[in-house]
């Protein structure tokens, strides 16, 4: 599998960002994939060293419009932790 089918896109919160002071990143990733898959991903997209991976699935949120109602589809989520010595992520290259 392509990492880049493994990872599909950064979790930008205040949450994740702050965190991110940490070398903790957060991301969206594909549901199927475990915590290898997704540490191999990052360490092959970013050039960086994984310490950790955590996992969790996000259940979707039930929405109404008015009398109608259902769910936003769920998720997978990566929290990701870097090593001490290795280098941080940039989300922002331009800013």
């Amino acid at each position: 599998m392509n990492p880049h089918d493994i990872i599909i896109q950064p979790v930008v919160t205040e949450r994740s960002m702050d965190a991110a002071a940490y070398k903790k990143y957060t991301f969206r990733v594909a549901p199927g994939s475990n915590k290898y898959q997704i540490k191999d991903a990052v360490e092959k997209i970013f050039g960086v060293k994984v310490a950790m991976v955590n996992t969790m699935h996000v259940r979707g949120k039930l929405r109404r419009q008015g009398a109608n109602q259902g769910r936003t589809p769920a998720w997978k989520k990566a929290i990701v932790t870097l090593t001490p010595d290795s280098k941080e992520i940039q989300y922002f290259e331009g800013m």
